[in-house]
């Protein structure tokens, strides 16, 4: 008979958050797949379980799909696990899962916590509907360029970040978003030193800048979806007029979004119309 693979969540940082299901999951594992072995096994030392270990992460997971799935197929039980979370989101074991599904595999999930999840849960934000991006690029220029793209997004917006790079996306951020969307930076959850930061983005911003503790520890991101676009057609003609002062000083999401509030336009037309407006702007500048 086929063995099964479960995807087992495990702690984001308070041991007590690991569920008696998890925990009777990962001693039942024949082997644990683990983004990190070391930092399982401490988690397993912890909780008092033996079990064979075999590293599993963004660097290896396609060489080692094929084995896998055949100790699978040959009756094993195999768990896998993140560094912390619920394995997948934005954690390695995306193509294992796929390929057991494909094999036939029962696939089993242990759901428990998540950063995601948790985070929501508590920033205030609309959670109706929300969109989750994962990492931010950490190159600036990438960064802004998926922002932009990003700006009219109506969603509730979700992001991982890294403490190091939080001031330089917050100060993107207030640029391309406008300083007056309410955000949230929830730091460190679940964990000794949970900090929930909340204000608008211009007020986070400047907190970034002078408090030193907001760059440490592990960063959960949260913004308001932009505000829904106008219904009526509105003034075309002032849009461009606008657009083309604009666009002589700011990015053409924020561009857009300026104009658009002043000429009573949908801002996915403002933003469509920066963009193919932008050369001949620059042109005239050159």
């Amino acid at each position: 008979m086929a063995g099964r693979l479960d995807v087992v969540a495990t702690p984001i940082g308070n041991l007590g958050d690991l569920s008696a299901r998890a925990r009777d999951a990962l001693a039942a594992a024949e082997l644990i797949a683990a983004e990190d072995t070391r930092r399982t096994g401490q988690l397993l030392n912890a909780i008092g379980v033996s079990a064979k270990l075999i590293s599993l992460h963004d660097y290896n997971e396609l060489s080692r799909i094929e084995a896998l799935v055949q100790q699978l197929q040959s009756g094993k039980v195999i768990a896998l696990v993140s560094d912390a979370g619920t394995p997948l989101l934005s954690d390695p074991g995306f193509a294992l899962v796929r390929a057991a599904a494909a094999a036939g595999i029962e696939v089993r999930a242990i759901p428990g916590p998540s950063a995601l999840t948790a985070a929501l849960s508590i920033a205030g934000l609309a959670t109706d509907r929300f969109a989750f991006d994962g990492f931010l690029p950490a190159r600036q220029g990438e960064r802004r360029a998926m922002l932009e793209r990003l700006c009219n997004e109506s969603r509730t917006l979700v992001f991982f970040e890294a403490p190091h790079r939080i001031a330089a996306t917050l100060a993107d951020l207030a640029q391309i978003f406008g300083g007056e969307r309410r955000a949230v930076v929830a730091r460190e959850l679940t964990k000794l030193h949970e900090t929930i930061y909340r204000g608008t983005l211009s007020e986070l911003r400047e907190l970034a800048d002078n408090n030193v503790d907001m760059a440490r520890g592990e960063i959960t991101l949260m913004i308001e979806g932009a505000a829904k676009e106008a219904e009526n057609g509105g003034d075309h003609e002032l849009l461009a007029r606008a657009l083309q002062l604009l666009l002589q000083e700011l990015p053409p999401a924020r561009a857009a979004a300026i104009a658009a509030q002043l000429a009573g336009c949908k801002r996915s037309d403002a933003y469509q119309l920066a963009v193919r407006m932008r050369p001949e702007v620059h042109g005239k500048n050159e």
